[in-house]
């Protein structure tokens, strides 16, 4: 990260200590805790006020850093994870203000006006439904027009693109020219989505913005680069391409650099592509970074590259929404495909199967243990959705883009609509899934960590990790998927024996035990076992038919090609510059041309006259 930026020097960080899983595993250990936590897991709380909601935001959430630990999400949390929870505090030796809220009664008298944002923004605000701001908000909009850097950490759905999208746009209408702000995610779908918000409230200012996203005509990019757009959101592998081409777009008047979910981008997963990128900007810009997750990533480049930030992290308090129910279900490992048909089955609503005539015959076929047997819990089913209802849009997250593929044909076999979303999808397709899924053409979507981060997909009403996350953060991304801008949502894990050190994790970074999931019951489960596995063989099949583990690994050897013939180059020409001339004077090496050989046979005869001269 000390290739990023060189301003500062000075950092530290603490870990945090790892729970131990103990030798009884989860199933003893986390089922003397469901009875108490699982009757609370749905208590009453405080809409965290959003763009869409009459009620203030997070004032409980936010009035002051000694608040009460004891009870979060409904939970009693354990005293031995509640001393683990909190997150580690920032690097002692750099300067920053960290701001916290000062009590309700002063968030409850904040507007979008108080904030100094210019007319024409509040009328886009109101156009989109902001009635008030968020606590990030709050905080980080007035820092950004004073011209410093942010660091800003909050719960999922609480607002950040807004918090650093008005900011840029404020300054953007005084003297607006391109390139005024470059930001950056680490997914495309993320990018599109942060477009389209930047379009939407930048409409009445005539805003030009692009999307530069891998999967797409690298021509097209680079003509709309030309145009000089005053927003610029991309991923960093893209990006870098457009920077080290023929025609590098022109950043040297960049005002703002934003990095979106910060941790991810500052990961190893991207220590290839964006050191580069800030290179090419000035260092007079503001650097914003914005997350849902405080890490030692964040941590560290506070300390290296920001300049008297100002940092707001509510995530001290809380990861995961208060209004999120988190539950688990404990089984084999190769049992996971049935406990989601019979969790959706328990917690779905009926909208979710494409077939309702489809459905009653298998219902009829399987007896007492058809695929859609709970009549009692269907009474009622047109609630709102919100955690007491059953859920009407469903998100399950797998962590191996050939398990989403396979799961997603065998659920389609099972009769349930749903569609996959992984990165070995083209970007046509992974975008129509997204949009269906959106749209609610799709109840279910089922997707790797592509669709994990940042997207607002309000209408989600149930998360199923699958496959547990090996990260915590990771955890706290999925499930932020629902459970946002203060509704009602609902989180159940699947566990296998080989999960419980995973959950240990989880429960110790969120600060909240995980309460059995009381719905689904295993005699149910074990009814199912044929249908589902049948459904499974024929999903398997379907796969080899459209040799999908050929095309898996097709992909991934040209990406790496791709990554190595870029690091090649990168070192080649470090270590020589003018190696791209001497390459082209030398001509292709693959296949040797008629000049060469009868240059060969001109020094071969060369050589042999003196011999016969003697």
């Amino acid at each position: 990260m000390s290739t990023l930026f060189a301003k500062k020097n000075n950092s530290s960080g603490r870990k945090r200590p790892r729970p131990s899983a103990g030798e009884g595993g989860l199933g003893s250990a986390a089922a003397s805790s469901s009875k108490e936590v699982v009757d609370g897991a749905a208590s009453k709380t405080t809409k965290a006020g959003t763009g869409d909601s009459d009620v203030p935001g997070g004032s409980q959430a936010t009035t002051s850093r000694g608040g009460k630990g004891s009870r979060e999400n409904g939970h009693d949390v354990d005293p031995n994870l509640s001393a683990g929870a909190s997150h580690p505090s920032a690097a002692d030796g750099s300067r920053k203000a960290e701001v916290a809220a000062e009590g309700a009664v002063l968030e409850e008298e904040a507007t979008f006006e108080s904030l100094g944002l210019c007319d024409w923004l509040l009328t886009a605000c109101k156009a989109m439904g902001f009635r008030r701001p968020t606590p990030v908000q709050r905080h980080c909009i007035p820092a950004v027009l004073e011209g410093k850097d942010v660091l800003g950490c909050a719960e999922t759905g609480s607002g950040k693109t807004a918090a650093f999208a008005l900011p840029i746009l404020h300054e953007l209408s005084k003297d607006p020219y391109g390139v005024f702000a470059v930001v950056l995610t680490p997914t495309r779908e993320l990018a599109v989505q942060i477009s389209e918000q930047f379009g939407a409230l930048g409409a009445l200012m005539g805003l030009r913005h692009t999307v530069v996203i891998g999967g797409v005509g690298i021509l097209e990019q680079s003509l709309a680069l030309s145009g000089r757009p005053h927003v610029v959101v991309a991923t960093p592998g893209r990006l870098r391409d457009h920077l080290q081409g023929p025609a590098a777009p022109a950043l040297a008047k960049c005002r703002y650099l934003v990095l979106d979910e910060a941790d991810r981008l500052l990961a190893p997963t991207f220590e290839g592509e964006l050191p580069c990128i800030p290179k090419t900007l000035p260092n007079s810009r503001q650097t914003l970074l914005f997350s849902a997750t405080m890490t030692s990533n964040l941590e560290a480049l506070e300390a290296l590259a920001l300049t008297n930030p100002v940092k707001y992290d509510l995530t001290k308090k809380a990861t995961v929404p208060k209004t999120l129910t988190q539950q688990y279900l404990f089984m084999p490992r190769q049992m996971k495909t049935c406990f989601v048909v019979q969790t959706l089955n328990m917690l779905a609503s009926d909208n979710l199967w494409s077939d309702p005539a489809d459905r009653k015959t298998r219902k009829s076929r399987g007896g007492a243990g058809g695929l859609h047997d709970n009549p009692e819990a269907d009474e009622g089913q047109e609630g709102t959705g919100d955690g007491d209802g059953r859920a009407r849009s469903v998100m399950i997250f797998v962590s191996k883009c050939r398990k989403c593929q396979e799961l997603s044909e065998t659920l389609v076999e099972l009769g349930v609509d749903c569609t996959p979303l992984h990165s070995l999808l083209g970007q046509r397709r992974r975008t129509a899934a997204l949009g269906k899924f959106k749209s609610q053409q799709t109840k279910v979507l089922i997707s790797t960590d592509v669709a994990s981060r940042g997207l607002d997909i309000p209408a989600v009403d149930l998360v199923i990790n699958f496959d547990v996350p090996r990260v915590a953060t990771d955890y706290v991304h999925r499930v932020g998927r629902t459970a946002r801008a203060g509704r009602r949502g609902r989180a159940v894990s699947l566990v296998s024996q080989y999960d419980i050190e995973l959950v240990h994790n989880i429960e110790q970074y969120t600060g909240t035990p995980l309460g059995l999931c009381p719905e689904v019951e295993e005699d149910d489960v074990l009814k199912l076992l044929n249908q589902v596995a049948k459904a499974s063989r024929v999903a398997r099949m379907r796969l080899m038919e459209q040799g999908f583990d050929e095309r898996e690994t097709s992909i991934k050897e040209r990406n790496s090609r791709q990554r190595e013939s870029k690091g090649e180059g990168r070192t080649h020409s470090s270590s020589n510059g003018g190696g791209r001339k001497k390459a082209r004077k030398g001509g292709p090496l693959t296949t040797p041309s008629k000049s060469r050989s009868k240059k060969k046979k001109r020094v071969a005869a060369a050589s042999a006259e003196p011999k016969s001269g003697k």
